[in-house]
């Protein structure tokens, strides 16, 4: 009865048992076809759509017993056939092979019913010749008739022939299958480390993302405890001045009152008999002109406007550290200080007063003699690169034909393979009668988009073997990523192809 396992794989009942009672002693359950870990001792459960498919095989067993070769020289009890002899043109059991295993010369194969496509369909006769130029089995009848000139070889011959033709190509066929076994192990291991890489990197961004606004979150309370200390005690001393000058408002009040009721006196004599209105109704305390009246009240609420200059030097410092820090860590640094060397500059090009820039010339510049300097069009920089990773930002004309990229100093100075890209020794992107592409070592790789931004980024990873073009529009854009395993120090190299005056590339990191 068909059982399956966990894993998804068939087994009889009975052999998968045994098979887990011999693991049994070990403790350890395995399947024995993907050797995958079984939790202890699985339950078998029967398949059974595999188990129909066996039964309608038995019941059709009946039915093909009919058709069993049975032995010519079994009479009484005829038994299978094992083999049949085709000179005989009868089968034989084990027992009366051994009998005929006389008969020299005898052609035997597996056992057959019909003997009829062992022979002759116009002669009758034995297939004894395979000629090769009808590519057909054929009699001596055959042979002397319409197979004279042909190529006709014993058909035993020919047999072991094709099979040797076979057993060739098997042997080719395995050697293809085991190379493509690796090629598919190989992939396999890529996409594995990919994703692993992809996974890696995910957790170190993921990771200084958090620290990027763990320092924010500690900027801004910074930021916020500048704007906001003292502002307590301050509030607490204007409120006491406000209740203060409330007070004196309501003595100010009541006086106005007494004052009105004064001025609406109707009898003058007693009005100008009061003299208590002459000594406090028409006077004002001293001390309120110089404390609240004389614009004290004023310089009080200036005392504390915020410090916006030191606010906004706070933030700046703290965003200049959090970028420093980030610096830090993802190890990226710009190239700033990369100039160009006027000793490796073709006679044909100019180099600017600062070493950032290089244009094509009309005239010859008559540089002195160098054995670094390049035939044509070229130049390379001073600074080389031989660890680290590393940027730096190109800008370029609006028209002619341009290079950028990286190269040994080793690079062949004439000739042909002396441009970027045409050798094994640099790499390049380059812009050719306004298409864009990216070369080394002859091989060229069209860029399947127009660049419409004149200013470019190179990216270099020394020890990934890693250097990459961006194209710096909005957004920022990849063109591609050169893969290589870097032996000598790199230096940036350029060049300037058409004959414009206006055709230049500068450095603008």
């Amino acid at each position: 009865m068909p059982v399956t396992l966990r894993c998804g794989h068939n087994f009889c009942q009975a052999c998968i048992a045994h098979a887990l009672e011999t693991q049994e002693v070990s403790g350890v359950y395995s399947c024995p076809e993907c050797r995958e870990k079984l939790l202890g001792r699985p339950g078998l459960q029967v398949n059974s759509n595999l188990q129909n498919i066996v039964e309608k095989l038995y019941s059709k067993q009946p039915l093909m017993e009919e058709f069993t070769i049975h032995c010519t020289y079994c009479v009484d009890s005829p038994r299978a056939a094992v083999k049949t002899c085709l000179d005989c043109e009868s089968s034989f059991c084990n027992d009366h092979l051994k009998v005929h295993g006389n008969s020299d010369g005898h052609k035997i194969i597996n056992p057959t019913a019909s003997l009829e496509d062992q022979k002759c369909s116009v002669h009758k006769a034995k297939l004894m010749f395979y000629c090769y130029e009808d590519a057909q089995c054929i009699c001596i009848d055959c042979c002397l008739a319409k197979h004279m000139e042909h190529d006709v070889r014993p058909i035993d011959e020919a047999s072991e022939a094709k099979k040797g033709k076979l057993r060739r190509l098997l042997n080719v066929l395995a050697s293809k299958e085991e190379a493509t076994d690796h090629k598919i192990w190989n992939f396999q291991e890529n996409m594995r480390e990919r994703q692993e890489k992809d996974i890696e990197l995910a957790e170190k961004a993921t990771a200084l993302f958090r620290n990027i606004r763990r320092h924010l979150e500690v900027l801004e309370k910074k930021v916020l405890t500048e704007i906001f200390s003292g502002g307590d005690e301050f509030s607490q001393h204007v409120s006491g001045v406000i209740k203060s000058l409330a007070l004196k408002k309501n003595e100010l009040s009541k006086k106005m009152r007494h004052i009105e009721e004064l001025c609406n006196m109707t009898n003058p004599i007693t009005f100008l008999q009061d003299q208590k209105s002459d000594r406090e109704e028409f006077c004002v305390p001293e001390e309120w002109d110089k404390s609240y009246l004389n614009g004290d009240s004023n310089r009080l609420l200036n005392t504390r406007n915020v410090d916006e200059g030191l606010i906004s030097e706070t933030i700046h410092s703290g965003l200049c550290d959090i970028v420093s820090d980030l610096s830090t860590k993802v190890s990226l640094h710009e190239a700033s200080d990369i100039l160009l060397d006027v000793n490796t500059a073709a006679a044909n090009i100019t180099v600017s007063q600062d070493m950032k820039t290089v244009t094509l010339s009309h005239t010859d510049q008559y540089y002195p003699e160098s054995p670094e300097r390049f035939e044509d069009g070229q130049i390379l920089t001073c600074r080389n690169f031989s660890s680290g990773r590393h940027y730096w930002e190109v800008e370029t004309s609006d028209l002619g034909d341009w290079m950028m990229g990286l190269a040994y100093a080793s690079i062949d100075r004439h000739g042909e393979h002396s441009w970027l890209g045409e050798n094994a020794k640099s790499w390049c992107l380059t812009r050719y009668q306004n298409r864009y592409s990216v070369i080394h070592n002859g091989q060229e790789l069209p860029i399947p988009h127009q660049c419409l931004c004149k200013r470019f980024r190179i990216y270099l990873d020394y020890e990934a073997g890693r250097l990459s073009f961006y194209e710096l529009g909005d957004p920022i854009r990849h063109l591609h990523t050169f893969a290589a395993i870097f032996t000598e120090p790199l230096h940036a190299a350029f060049g300037v192809l058409e004959d414009k005056d206006d055709c230049w590339v500068r450095i603008t990191s």
